[in-house]
């Protein structure tokens, strides 16, 4: 493979400064979503990630090329370890041959070296089809991987920059798209989104094992990305619709504490939620919602714009605190590891908006990041607990 390191914004940090502020893009130039789905792109450019660097700001900005990822799954698709030094990148799918207007499951991971300066290529791991949300063990020793297209839900073991498949284990039939999944704090749980099925799985984690109990919680719509709050109590979850109007949907919040979890409360959000993402302290929920703006040019229902939604955390309860306009057809949304600043991607416009953040309220500071492709999976580094 060859890939293509493009600078902008000044140099790029060296390792140490990179793990305290780190966050990337993952960009695609293969799928286009302006005519209200996916469309195939005829001759695109290489698909790319954009590194950011927040520990000076406007960060420092640099482009890999050549860094196969997609659109087609949640905005998880990229995973930073705990201690910084290693990135993975769903190979989510791929168009066969020139001219083709569909495509075909891909089944492998990138496998990122951080310490690498400037970040470079160190391999793949092959798991199973349309590999999508990934996550990381709080220790950073295994890692977890939706793989989208075949109903299963993969362990990876991470040794250094060695990364091995040890297996996968059945969740759902692959027409139910498991797509992402969230480890709890103490590395023992985790929740896995089958989007078209409608429920949460809930697996157990073990050292070089994955066990699914055979509990599915009912939640909200099509569950798609999914988080467990820093203490372990909540597990989260966005639910989009039929996606066709500006209908209300909502995010589902299920009870970890028992010996079954379960579901307890929604909180509404908009139409079509994309992504969602929780502060570093776990106080604060961010939430991209398309709001019309991912529908078919002519549609009635088309928007101008997306919405960003942001909650505070209340006992048990997520509480709306406010609600802004954004780029069309957001993607993902990360907060730095020092929860000073929150990122949101935009599809169609190819660029990353950046909003201030105090006291869980955003600020938009102006500045935005352009990227060389469509931005389609966004992930910021956050650091073991200790």
């Amino acid at each position: 493979m060859k890939c293509r390191i493009l600078l902008a914004l000044g140099a790029f940090c060296g390792c140490v400064i990179l793990r305290g502020q780190i966050m990337i893009s993952a960009n695609e130039n293969k799928i286009d979503l302006t005519s209200g789905g996916p469309k195939v792109v005829h001759n695109p450019r290489p698909d790319s990630l954009t590194f950011l660097d927040f520990s000076v700001f406007p960060p420092r900005v640099q482009h890999l090329e050549g860094v196969e990822n997609s659109v087609l799954g949640p905005p998880s698709n990229v995973a930073i370890s705990p201690d910084g030094r290693l990135a993975l990148i769903a190979n989510s799918i791929r168009v066969p041959f020139p001219g083709a207007t569909n495509w075909v499951p891909e089944n492998s991971i990138h496998i990122l070296d951080l310490t690498s300066r400037p970040p470079a290529l160190a391999g793949r791991v092959n798991v199973e089809a349309q590999p999508s949300g990934i996550s990381f063990t709080p220790n950073g020793r295994q890692a977890l991987v939706a793989n989208r297209a075949a109903g299963t839900v993969s362990l990876l073991h991470v040794d250094g920059l060695k990364v091995r498949h040890e297996g996968s284990v059945k969740v759902c039939e692959p027409i139910e798209a498991v797509s992402d999944v969230a480890v709890s704090p103490d590395g023992r749980l985790a929740l896995a989104s089958a989007q078209k099925g409608g429920f949460l799985a809930v697996l157990r984690i073990e050292p070089g094992h994955l066990h699914f109990t055979g509990r599915k919680i009912s939640v909200s719509g099509q569950p798609y990305r999914c988080l467990i709050t820093p203490d372990g109590q909540l597990g989260l979850v966005a639910g989009g619709g039929a996606g066709n109007a500006r209908d209300l949907d909502a995010l589902s919040i299920v009870d970890l504490t028992g010996a079954s979890p379960q579901t307890v409360a929604y909180v509404p959000l908009g139409a079509s939620p994309e992504s969602i993402e929780l502060s570093p302290d776990g106080k604060h929920l961010a939430a991209v919602v398309m709001d019309g703006s991912n529908l078919a040019p002519g549609d009635p229902h088309k928007t101008k714009q997306g919405q960003l939604v942001m909650l505070r955390r209340k006992s048990q309860r997520f509480v709306e605190t406010q609600r802004v306009p954004i780029v069309p057809i957001p993607e993902g949304v990360a907060f730095t590891a020092d929860g000073r600043f929150l990122v949101v991607q935009g599809h169609p416009d190819r660029v990353l908006q950046v909003f201030a953040v105090k006291s869980g309220r955003v600020s938009d500071t102006g500045h935005r990041i352009p990227v060389p492709g469509m931005p389609s999976a966004l992930r910021a580094w956050v650091p073991a607990r200790r």
